[in-house]
């Protein structure tokens, strides 16, 4: 399991528990499927193969599907998505462009930031629109970007799932990318299951976390429990 580390693993069931999406979808994403005489390809390739025949994500899996999920669920059809997940890939070289924060717009049009060079050789950031005027993305991109770091190449490092004041994130370089209290990376679902049986002031003592992120971690969890059950 050495080559997971940083890399985070889930099941798609895991990873529709967090993104609020169905894991067949997320399975037919990745894996591809048939419907009636047509094949449809893959959007992208799983980071992750462990050669047992099953599916599974890793950390920057998750952050592709979140993104598509938000275009498919505002009227752009998988096939479309496809279509750009293949242009950016080529024009940034990145396996997985919707999960980096090359994606920009304008509140009609988005763009990809591409960087080109001139005539004298210098280097200069310009935007390659993809979806040519037909949607509105801005109230759907900013606030995906907002609640994820990224390092210096624009490709995710860890998203805070409930928003940076929860301090709740999803790191996959600890615990294998499962939600965790970002003060003392004890996992979330620790938390929540020993507030469970102890009650909260003793588990906040027992694990050595605050009230507040206790009754934090307690509420994500229930959340995720409440999106299961939907």
């Amino acid at each position: 399991m050495d080559e997971l580390i940083g890399v985070g693993l889930y099941t798609p069931a895991e990873a529709g528990r967090l993104l609020n999406i169905a894991p067949g979808k997320i399975i037919r994403w990745l894996r591809g499927h048939r419907a009636g005489e047509q094949d449809y390809e893959p959007l992208w390739k799983s980071q992750i193969d462990l050669d047992d025949g099953r599916t599974y994500l890793g950390f920057r899996d998750l952050m592709e599907a979140r993104v598509a999920e938000k275009f498919i669920s505002h009227g752009v059809s998988p096939q479309r998505v496809r279509a750009a997940i293949r242009l950016a890939r080529e024009i940034i070289g990145d396996e997985r462009p919707l999960s980096t924060d090359r994606f920009r717009t304008d509140g009609r049009d988005i763009f990809l930031r591409v960087a080109e060079k001139d005539e004298q050789g210098e280097e200069r950031e310009q935007l390659l629109n993809l979806f040519r005027r037909q949607y509105e993305f801005k109230h759907i991109i900013d606030p995906l970007l907002k609640t994820v770091d990224f390092d210096e190449r624009g490709s995710p490092l860890l998203w805070w799932p409930a928003g940076r004041r929860a301090n709740i994130i999803v790191d996959p370089a600890r615990s294998f990318g499962q939600p965790i209290d970002a003060l003392t990376s004890v996992p979330t679902a620790a938390l929540a299951a020993a507030a469970r049986s102890e009650g909260i002031e003793k588990a906040a003592k027992t694990y050595d976390v605050s009230l507040a992120s206790m009754r934090r971690a307690v509420d994500f969890e229930a959340e995720l429990a409440r999106r299961l059950a939907a």
